[in-house]
């Protein structure tokens, strides 16, 4: 028989991909998915929401549509003061994330005490929800829905907040995948002397409901996994990306000065030549000081990138 050998040699091949797929991908699901979500699960995936990478919803990474953390200082329904609280606010039509969806990723326990006690099954996509993150009395983090548990709706939410306490971290996300940051920054410390510089990696229940993951195809840059416990500075970090060579002189970095978009807070436009020009000058000390760097108004890409850094913590 022509080719006998080929033809048998190429299903064997086939057999074996096939089983090293099944055991590298399959087997390894039935696994993660019993996994509890642990409380920094809980917070990424509702901070994040369903879909922070390319989806059929954002197609282009554009970053709209996404869910956004918030800090309440004034219960939304009463406007009495309370203790400072972490809410996550889905406005009407955005999608919710994977532990709504799908409680089951969340692991037993997880699972039950949000259904139980907070409700989640509720929620209600055309309505939007609020979400917050509560433990029990044994220290068991889950979710709860409280728009269905306290009545709090998205725009009261959103209203209460104000701007200054409104973190578009999902949006930034987004930006950061779009722009390629993890070409060069990884999200996963490495087990070496990672731990002493990075930080401690993560533990396997942190992923449960992200999507994408962005641990990084390479490093060239610092890790970035808890970069915002390093350095919360706003200020750093908008200078940082308007230009890394304002703060890190040999910086390989490139700039996302296009970030900041046509207009800064002010709503004026932004003369990147006559910039670059002075920052040229500064550079070859024909200037004392660097131009100052304009400060980002609150729907730009710029801004939504900080805000998803500084939440690596």
């Amino acid at each position: 028989m022509k080719f006998r050998e080929y033809k048998i040699g190429a299903r064997f091949f086939a057999l074996a991909l096939g089983g090293s797929m099944t055991i590298t991908l399959l087997m390894p699901s039935f696994d993660i998915n019993n996994v509890t979500a642990t409380e920094v699960a809980l917070d990424k995936q509702l901070w994040a929401g369903h879909e922070s990478g390319f989806s059929l919803e954002d197609p282009f990474l554009t970053g709209l549509h996404k869910p956004v953390k918030v800090l309440l200082k004034n219960d939304p329904k009463t406007g009495q003061p309370m203790e400072p609280t972490t809410a996550y606010v889905y406005e009407a039509g955005t999608t919710f994330p994977g532990g709504i969806l799908h409680p089951d990723n969340l692991g037993a326990i997880v699972k039950q005490l949000s259904l139980d006690r907070g409700h989640i099954n509720e929620a209600n996509k055309d309505q939007g929800a609020v979400f917050l993150v509560k433990p029990d009395e044994q220290k068991h983090y889950y979710i709860e829905n409280a728009t269905a548990t306290m009545g709090w709706t998205p725009d009261a939410v959103l209203k209460t907040a104000g701007d200054a306490n409104t973190q578009h971290a999902a949006y930034g996300k987004t930006v950061f995948v779009r722009e390629g940051c993890w070409w060069c920054h990884t999200l996963l410390p490495e087990q070496t002397q990672d731990w002493q510089v990075f930080g401690a990696p993560p533990m396997l229940g942190d992923f449960n409901g992200e999507s994408p993951t962005a641990f990084g195809s390479d490093r060239k840059a610092p890790d970035l996994l808890h970069v915002g416990s390093r350095n919360s500075s706003k200020e750093w970090m908008m200078l940082h990306f308007f230009n890394p060579r304002l703060v890190q002189p040999h910086s390989i970095m490139p700039r996302f000065d296009y970030l900041w978009g046509p207009v800064d807070a002010k709503g004026q436009k932004i003369d990147f030549d006559k910039w670059r020009a002075e920052y040229n000058e500064y550079r070859e000390g024909k200037r004392v000081t660097a131009p100052d760097v304009p400060m980002y108004a609150s729907n730009s890409d710029a801004r939504a990138l900080i805000d998803f850094v500084l939440t690596l913590k």
